[in-house]
């Protein structure tokens, strides 16, 4: 190939990947193992003192994850990436090479459900504390900033409700702190939205999500995007100090800008154990090869299933960015000019009845507790994934009482929308 950058659909299909040298096989191998045979005591001993780069047992690394890794991590912009088993498996070793007991970390109200659980209640056992800022309100994450601040964490588009965040803004704020941006990029993909290019230090996805999509397999991604000095302040100890488990070797001198990536590998996924199975990510890697012609046809199907909907009398209100009504609008045309992607939710006069009601009703509609799938999928946030929140809560994530989500597949538009009129009819 010539020297020009290749273009995204083609990254999606070939980066990480090469025809296996033993057997020519086109398809990245499942390496179905659970170790590696060292070539002699010497090489074995440069393994695990960082001193070479190789397979040691699949609970570190194994070498279709590695394809995976390098996959997400060129399309995305970054340095490097790490696999693991969940998104929230994800968040857990990001957060624990950053926090120490007592520390704090900025996180916008409006995520998913199941982070602002996580954020709440598990990571108060670990003495990490969230402090929440409004991402409609810039100036709320500045007020948030104390000493103790170590990371801010945002969505690109927000679930349940779609909604557009400022990555660029938010970025200023954590620059002019000295902390790394997070950004969980799982409902945009890098086909929509690539955070790295607006400021954002550190990627994360759920792998499950619109990466794989086709709701076989889960999976989490961490991408380091090589933009933070790690050693500013002496606040990241993880990766600026001597690590006595590796002779002493400082990460950030060592690995320069992919040390957060080599850390949340020999440092959080070699003690916390959250590994991605290779057939996992054999799967996920299978799905990559199409997601930007899923994604498109996603948004597609979803903006015109939001203007139906926002014409529908049993419906209060629509909240997706596509929308040139949607108050998120201009956001979308700034940070995703290709679509505003293929989640959204809606209101229903009826309420939290109407709500529970409608999701019975649906046919083609599957009606479960994920997005991304190739599938059309609804939920009731208010009595499933965020029925954890009081209503007041509830509201300020996006999921009241009388909010349905949708997350929109690549089925026919004009079924998805029959299935639709017909259930908000009955």
């Amino acid at each position: 190939m010539s020297d020009r950058l290749p273009g995204f659909a083609t990254l999606a299909v070939h980066a990480g990947a090469q025809p296996d040298p033993t057997t020519g096989a086109r398809a990245t191998p499942i390496y179905q193992t659970t170790s590696f045979v060292f070539n002699d005591a010497d090489h074995a001993a440069s393994l695990f003192g960082l001193q070479a780069f190789g397979n040691i047992y699949t609970r570190i690394g194994n070498p279709t994850n590695a394809v995976l890794e390098e996959r997400v991590a060129a399309l995305e912009g970054g340095t490097a990436a790490l696999a693991v088993a969940s998104g929230h498996a994800a968040q857990v070793v990001v957060l624990q090479q950053l926090m120490q007991p007592g520390d704090e970390f900025i996180a916008a109200r409006k995520l998913y459900g199941g982070s602002i659980n996580q954020f709440t209640h598990a990571f108060k056992s670990f003495g990490w504390n969230v402090v929440w800022a409004d991402p409609d309100d810039i100036s709320s994450f500045e007020r948030a900033v104390t000493p103790r601040t170590k990371a801010i964490f945002i969505e690109s588009i927000a679930n349940p409700a779609g909604s557009i965040t400022d990555i660029e803004a938010i970025s200023t704020v954590a620059r002019k702190a000295g902390v790394p941006l997070i950004v969980d990029n799982t409902l945009a993909s890098p086909y929509l939205i690539r955070p790295i290019d607006h400021g954002a230090d550190i990627v994360v996805h759920s792998l499950t999500k619109f990466l794989g999509g086709h709701g076989n397999s889960l999976g989490g991604i961490i991408v380091d995007a090589g933009t933070f000095d790690w050693s500013t302040g002496g606040k990241y100890p993880m990766l600026s100090e001597p690590r006595p488990e590796y002779h002493g070797i400082r990460l950030q001198e060592t690995f320069g800008n992919f040390a957060f990536a080599i850390a949340c590998r020999v440092l959080g996924l070699r003690d916390l154990g959250p590994a991605l199975s290779p057939f996992n990510a054999f799967m996920i890697l299978t799905g990559i090869e199409t997601l930007p012609l899923r994604m498109q046809k996603q948004c597609d199907n979803a903006k015109a299933i939001a203007e139906f909907l926002a014409g529908h009398p049993a419906v209060a209100s629509v909240s997706y960015a596509g929308l040139p009504s949607d108050k998120y609008h201009q956001l979308a045309r700034k940070y995703a000019p290709k679509g505003a992607g293929a989640v959204f939710t809606f209101s229903l006069k009826g309420g939290y009845d109407a709500g529970v009601s409608l999701v019975s009703k649906l046919q083609l509609f599957s009606h479960l507790a994920n997005v991304g799938d190739t599938r059309s999928l609804v939920i009731h946030p208010a009595s499933t994934t965020h029925s954890q929140l009081d209503d007041a809560a509830k509201i300020k994530s996006g999921a009241g009482p009388d909010v349905v989500r949708l997350s929109i597949g690549i089925e026919d538009k004009e079924d998805l929308i029959a299935d639709l009129e017909q259930a908000l009819g009955a």
